[in-house]
């Protein structure tokens, strides 16, 4: 088993702990793991990614190089397109199509959707919406959405997002597990 992914999106949209979700369920599985990532503006809503590489072999670096990308999960529409470069010819993209329209040159909506829609392996939906609608965070429902994906098993990234918020209370966990499945369902 190996998977390269490449988490991206703006700075507050969790994707840092999306990639820990996966780290985290891939090392319960005895899985090898290695990660890279750049947090940017984060706190200003700046690029943010992380380059995650889940292996049953061993792992020598933690980028991935461009065109290798097995996976691009993205919590911004333009972000995913930026990181079209990494993506392998039968790569997955799974991102949200809710922009974060954070800078005045951003591109027109439709451009980024169009340029989206162009590709042969895209999942684009409103996670955010959905989100709203659970009071969750739209970065667990792009990871259920990409979990059929990720040769991890399901259960794993469950106990992952126990392990991860626990600490948090009862419903912080119960409401992330949701946001999975309900992103799960996007896809399966």
């Amino acid at each position: 088993m190996k998977k390269d992914i490449i988490l991206c999106g703006v700075g507050g949209d969790g994707i840092v702990s999306v990639a820990k979700i996966i780290s985290d369920a891939a090392l319960g599985l005895g899985l090898n793991v290695k990660q890279s990532e750049i947090h940017g503006m984060s706190q200003r809503g700046g690029a943010v990614f992380s380059h995650l590489r889940v292996s049953s072999d061993p792992i020598f670096s933690d980028v991935i190089p461009e065109g290798k990308a097995d996976i691009i999960l993205s919590s911004e529409p333009m972000e995913a397109l930026r990181y079209l470069p990494f993506l392998a010819p039968d790569g997955q993209v799974i991102t949200n199509s809710d922009p974060f329209i954070n800078i005045g040159h951003y591109p027109e909506v439709e451009n980024v959707q169009s340029e989206l829609a162009k590709l042969k392996n895209c999942v684009s939906f409103n996670a955010n919406e959905i989100a709203k609608r659970l009071r969750a965070r739209g970065n667990m429902v792009l990871l259920g959405a990409a979990a059929p994906y990720l040769e991890i098993e399901f259960s794993e990234l469950e106990k992952a997002i126990r392990n991860i918020f626990g600490r948090k209370g009862d419903d912080v966990v119960a409401t992330n597990i949701e946001a999975l499945r309900e992103g799960y369902k996007q896809t399966a």
